[in-house]
């Protein structure tokens, strides 16, 4: 990757778009180049989808439930992991270190859908226990890990120079 195409994947990140158009309006990269980068970063895997995407809230998914879960297993952290991100309502899961085994968030309609979450963990034999905490309110929750830094800093860290 050059600067033209971290410059490109910033303005994706800030304007949330991935319309040629726009870009070209936030980057003044010409249209036709925009285009061109947008397909070479897809084809080496950088770019992966063209998601929508959807406010949780809004479409009735607003209650977040960030769990530690606690296993022991005989297979592997991949198998666990596996299974964790099967469970209904779980976006997203991390394999970490320490006593913690996993972290898993989870985007939920209710009360009634925690308590189905809780179960299905508790159905897992590999799960010891969980450690749930309710979010109360979302402080900062960027739809891109982009969106957190200064185009300085991606062009300084990640351009091929």
């Amino acid at each position: 990757m050059d600067e033209r195409d971290v410059t490109i994947l910033k303005a994706i990140a800030d304007l949330e778009t991935g319309s040629p158009e726009r870009l070209h309006e936030e980057t003044g990269i010409p249209v036709s180049t925009i285009h061109y980068r947008l397909n070479k970063l897809r084809e080496s895997g950088v770019i992966e989808n063209d998601l929508y995407d959807v406010d949780l809230e809004a479409a009735g998914l607003g209650v977040t439930v960030v769990l530690e879960v606690l296993t022991d297993y005989s297979g592997t952290h991949h198998e666990v992991g596996e299974k964790l991100a099967d469970i209904e309502g779980v976006t997203q899961v991390y394999f970490t270190m320490g006593e913690t085994d996993f972290m898993v968030i989870a985007h939920l309609s209710g009360r009634e859908m925690v308590e189905r979450l809780i179960t299905d963990f508790e159905r897992l034999d590999e799960v010891d226990r969980t450690n749930s905490t309710f979010v109360v309110s979302t402080v900062a929750d960027t739809n891109s890990a982009l969106q957190s830094y200064g185009l300085e800093t991606l062009v300084a860290e990640l351009a091929d120079e």
